[in-house]
């Protein structure tokens, strides 16, 4: 194979390390990347399916990208490709292959039978990160059952990785800081029958090769004891939870474990022994069912947490999903308006938490120039630290913070606009 590629990357970062495993097969083709869509020859969309919007968007980007490449062959792959298959392929004429995960780019459609691919992109090797950070996945598809989520429906039952070829993709990545990821974090090594011990001990396996080691997507059933000591033990104190709601009636029609003052006390009992910690969540609004007391639960459960991050989101109706058969639809209207409240309480929650950072000294690892991270933001998804343009990428540098912009921070010498300051 000869001549040159371009991939858009749309979703997760899960759909990001899948791209990179199709960089790393294409370059060993021989291919080389192209440095705009106008000059490739192949052009690769990973798309989501997360949600409708999602998948508009997912959509819109083929659409555009084949306009622009239009001499090139387009290939579909992702989520979409996976979920609906020769359904994607009749609605885009402008797609010359669609094809599942796992599946080659220089093949055809994805075969029609759902089934786990037997070329599996999870352990393909990938190129060396042009960034000091990058994402490693750990395992893919899940064994939960949530009421609003299909994505075990298309990625299919948990099939974790060795912890040897999760290391040796460490390596060769070459980065400062790794972020794992998985749809079922936590529940890694539980299908090869190793337990709650086999994330542990990964954690604590990356940690001795790289300065930081960051987890995200962990259940809140699944944080123990044990596995948030192995987390405050790599020095990024940093706690991303998939909570989704608070209010224990609705958690219990999303087939979701928990309530908002279990998930509080664990909270507090690790701010309890590292005050430093900073929390990330995300939350559904609207799902079938949701009254105002949930909301209001959700409400109060968010100014008594002050989580340093959150993210709330729509609920959108799934096919095939156990929620997509309940009652109780909350009116789009309701569901904006909540989705207003809940957002503007969190920004005032997350401004003030990054304004009581000012006048201190933090540790960041510079991620460009002029641009870097605390322990406290996960890349590409919280705020970042302005820091001054002569320090080092990939480097860790100690730097006092002068001020705050909503959720970044001013560093001392940042070259940022005075008026932010």
């Amino acid at each position: 194979m000869v001549g040159q590629y371009w991939i858009e990357t749309l979703g997760c970062p899960k759909n990001e390390v899948d791209s990179d495993k199709l960089v790393g097969t294409l370059d060993a083709d021989g291919m080389i990347q192209a440095e705009r869509p106008e000059d490739a020859d192949l052009v690769v969309v990973n798309t989501c399916a997360f949600i409708e919007s999602a998948r508009q968007e997912s959509i819109d980007t083929v659409l555009s990208l084949s306009e622009q490449a239009e001499d090139a062959r387009v290939v579909v792959t992702g989520c979409m490709a996976e979920r609906y298959g020769d359904e994607l392929a009749d609605a885009l004429p402008e797609a010359d292959t669609v094809a599942g995960f796992g599946v080659p780019v220089t093949l055809g459609r994805k075969p029609t039978e759902p089934a786990i691919p037997s070329f599996d992109l999870l352990n393909l090797p990938r190129p060396a990160s042009s960034r000091p950070w990058a994402y490693v996945k750990i395992a893919e598809g899940c064994d939960r059952n949530c009421g609003f989520c299909a994505i075990p429906t298309f990625r299919g039952p948990q099939r974790s990785r060795t912890h040897e070829s999760i290391l040796d993709e460490v390596r060769g990545l070459q980065a400062k800081e790794i972020v794992l990821v998985a749809q079922d974090l936590a529940a890694f090594g539980r299908d090869q029958g190793k337990g709650e011990r086999s994330i542990v001990a990964l954690v604590g396996e990356v940690a001795a090769i790289v300065d930081r080691v960051r987890l995200l997507y962990l259940y809140p059933s699944d944080l123990t004891e044990e596995l948030i000591q192995a987390i405050l033990a790599t020095g990024v104190e940093y706690f991303d939870l998939s909570l989704q709601h608070v209010s224990r009636p609705l958690m219990r029609r999303m087939r979701r474990w928990g309530d908002g003052e279990r998930f509080l006390e664990r909270i507090d009992y690790i701010r309890s022994i590292a005050p430093e910690a900073a929390f990330r969540s995300n939350f559904i609004v609207g799902y079938p069912g949701e009254t105002e007391e949930d909301h209001d639960a959700l409400l109060d459960f968010i100014e008594r947490a002050q989580l340093d991050w959150c993210g709330f989101f729509a609920y959108s109706k799934e096919d095939g999903t156990y929620a997509a058969e309940l009652d109780g639809e909350v009116p789009a209207d309701l569901m904006q308006e909540r989705l207003r409240e809940l957002t503007e309480l969190q920004d005032e929650i997350t401004a003030s938490r990054r304004d009581a950072l000012i006048g201190q000294t933090l540790r960041v690892l510079v991620d460009a120039p002029g641009v870097g991270r605390t322990h406290r933001e996960a890349p590409e998804i919280d705020g970042i630290v302005y820091v001054r343009d002569d320090l080092a990428v990939g480097e860790l540098h100690e730097v006092e913070i002068i001020g705050a912009l909503g959720p970044d921070l001013i560093g001392a010498g940042a070259s940022v606009d005075e008026d932010v300051t």
